[in-house]
């Protein structure tokens, strides 16, 4: 992959990748304040501006290094995770398995809505590559970040519902893995096992219900 083709890459996956980490990020922020913490709304992370949830390094810097690096073949990243206290939830445990779910739940809402971008488009004769590769990198992008943090591993979204799932002292146990977690996943994610074992499977199935709910209406407009 030359430059060009590299820098066209960012330019298409730019807006799906802002919109996906800032809508994730607000929507588990908006979820704390449902069920009683206001952490996230006192320090003004419940907000659709990406500049909020942006990490220098790990949404921006990381994922341009490894797509030139490994020439598009390799990408990671992370957005500014927001804030939550767990203890200020009104039904923590509990709670705390809707709070998980606000975000990856947010990707898949914009997955079915970048397959209606993508409809809507051939529907209206719309040929513009652009758009179209748009299209297909905001449902990427959504399916990437839905399946990954719904692995069952703390400080992943997965890990926490795990963590609210479980009897208490299972819980415990399972909740000691966080600070290790970051680097276990990425250790899976190098070594591909996560991606053979988990993503794919996930986001092939994922893809396949959403493709199924939407076939009305890719039957009205077809």
């Amino acid at each position: 992959m030359d430059f060009a083709s590299i820098m066209q890459t960012v330019a298409i996956y730019a807006i799906p990748v802002l919109f996906a980490i800032t809508v994730h990020e607000a929507a588990h922020g908006y979820a704390a304040r449902h069920f009683g913490d206001h952490t996230a709304w006192m320090l003004g992370r419940i907000t659709l501006n990406p500049l909020k949830h942006i990490d220098p390094l790990g949404t921006i810097a990381m994922p341009l290094l490894l797509l030139f690096a490994t020439s598009g073949a390799f990408l990671f990243g992370y957005a500014k995770p927001v804030p939550v206290n767990f203890g200020q939830l009104r039904h923590p445990k509990r709670d705390m398995i809707w709070v998980a779910l606000a975000g990856p739940g947010a990707n898949l809402v914009m997955a079915v809505c970048w397959v209606l971008f993508g409809y809507f488009l051939v529907a209206l004769g719309v040929e513009e590559r652009f758009f179209l590769e748009m299209a297909r990198a905001g449902l990427l992008v959504n399916l990437v970040l839905f399946a990954l943090n719904m692995f069952p591993l703390p400080p992943l979204d997965g890990g926490r519902i795990l963590v609210g799932l479980l009897p208490l002292r299972q819980a415990m146990t399972v909740s000691r893995i966080e600070p290790f977690g970051f680097f276990i996943v990425l250790a899976l994610v190098l070594t591909g096992i996560l991606g053979t074992y988990w993503l794919r499977p996930l986001m092939n199935l994922t893809a396949g219900v959403i493709e199924l709910l939407l076939s009305p209406i890719r039957w009205v407009l077809f």
